[in-house]
């Protein structure tokens, strides 16, 4: 009786599973390091939401200039860049557990810094744009070394659910953030978002600091680590970015979950002409702009709430470029459209494509890449997450002033989809791989 047990409870519980269509909180239940850690961060992304939108508001009452707001993107897209792969090549050397800690602790002093400075009545731009900086710099430190201890808390198989609810966390937070932010500033002043924004990152400290010590594992004899740079001594000796860029290079499967990504960012991101595409095609304003901004991440917020099926997926290759030509087709139909509640749905049904291939796309550079590798790769990958937006702002604005937002908007969806289709048909190999076999 006791042999069979186990297996009559996985009989009860498999018609469960396979029905399962909202999001799976499993992680959540079986790892309280893991929940600790997704409640800290979630509640911390609100916070930062928050504050983002208030030292807009803010730069914007000192200068009244809107390129003085526009380059606030500008101070935090360097430090993304260049901490991305520090950070995650520092993740690679020492305790993340530590890194993590030390870089929210930074975070947690930028918010009382603006808190402090708002009290004082202190209006000076440069010190709101430094401290923007800075707390990109924080957020490219701890996002390489938080993302690889996903992998350390749960077992593989529980990944995807884990991916599905960071991205709950993430569209929570460009939701709610940005409008609470707007209230409480707008009713108490900017010292009210800066209060909640540096009580709020007391709960991303409070997690990282239950979570035990977390040494990055290697899977190489020492013997060996001399020659191959990958050992613990090799982040502080050789450049152990160059060595994460190296792998990286020679792993097609890892790439390809790059590649597709910009081919989304880059070729179809539209973001840049929706103040024009609100005015001209559907004769709005401002609120109508706001739409299509929010558009997208309540598609992206649907698709992590009803993401418990992607957990029976094994083809996450397949997955991703299916979720990518749906993005850019999407987006081809959304600058065809001039019916305002159709392109809004357009825009819904790409931001749920995001998810999907967000979801498997980090699943399989958690489940796919080595422990000691995992913190540079998530170092590249925030790399393309900050740089790939912004490169597609700038293309789909040039396209525009050049021919028309229509031609920017379809022509750009029309390409990502030749693009993730070229790219599938030159490494078939990525459409075949498999979450029970995962090979980088």
């Amino acid at each position: 009786m006791t042999e069979t047990a186990p297996k009559d409870e996985a009989a009860a519980e498999e018609p469960v599973r396979r029905g399962r269509i909202l999001a799976d909180l499993t992680p959540l239940r079986t790892s309280p390091d893991y929940r600790r850690l997704w409640f800290g961060n979630t509640v911390s992304w609100i916070g930062q939401g928050m504050t983002a939108l208030a030292v807009s508001l803010q730069v914007y009452d000192i200068t009244g200039s809107a390129f003085s707001v526009g380059l606030i993107g500008f101070c935090s897209f360097l430090p993304l860049v260049v901490f991305g792969l520090y950070g995650g090549a520092v993740a690679d050397t020492l305790d993340r557990r530590k890194l993590g800690l030390v870089s929210a602790a930074g975070s947690f002093v930028l918010s009382v810094v603006l808190l402090a400075a708002a009290v004082a009545g202190v209006e000076e731009v440069g010190l709101l744009y430094a401290v923007v900086a800075l707390q990109a710099a924080c957020f490219a430190v701890n996002s390489p070394a938080r993302s690889s201890m996903i992998a350390r808390l749960l077992p593989p198989e529980q990944l995807p659910a884990a991916n599905a609810l960071s991205s709950l966390t993430s569209t929570t937070g460009t939701l709610l953030g940005p409008m609470l932010g707007g209230l409480l500033v707008g009713w108490w002043g900017y010292r009210a978002a800066y209060t909640v924004d540096a009580v709020t990152f007391t709960a991303s400290l409070y997690a990282m600091w239950r979570l035990p010590s977390m040494l990055p594992e290697r899977s190489v004899p020492r013997d060996r680590e001399a020659d191959t740079g990958t050992g613990a001594g090799a982040g502080r000796n050789r450049a152990s970015v160059a060595d994460g860029l190296r792998f990286l290079g020679a792993r097609p499967n890892l790439r390809m979950t790059f590649l597709t990504d910009l081919c989304a960012m880059v070729l179809a991101h539209p973001r840049a002409l929706f103040p024009v595409v609100a005015v001209a095609w559907y004769g709005g304003d401002a609120r109508t702009t706001g739409l299509l901004v929010a558009a997208p991440a309540l598609g992206a917020l649907l698709g992590g709430v009803f993401s418990g099926w992607l957990g029976r997926v094994r083809r996450h290759g397949l997955a991703v470029l299916l979720a990518v030509a749906c993005w850019g087709t999407a987006i081809a139909l959304f600058g065809l459209t001039r019916q305002l509640w159709l392109g809004l749905l357009f825009l819904a049904l790409a931001g749920c494509a995001d998810t999907v291939s967000m979801v498997f796309r980090n699943t399989m550079l958690q489940a796919a890449v080595p422990d000691e590798m995992r913190g540079r790769l998530q170092g590249v990958f925030i790399v393309v997450v900050a740089g790939g937006p912004r490169l597609g702002d700038f293309l789909a604005g040039s396209v525009c002033d050049l021919a028309s937002p229509g031609v920017a908007v379809t022509g750009g969806g029309i390409a990502c989809v030749l693009a993730v289709s070229l790219l599938g048909m030159r490494w078939r190999g990525f459409a075949r791989y498999d979450a029970k076999d995962p090979r980088p």
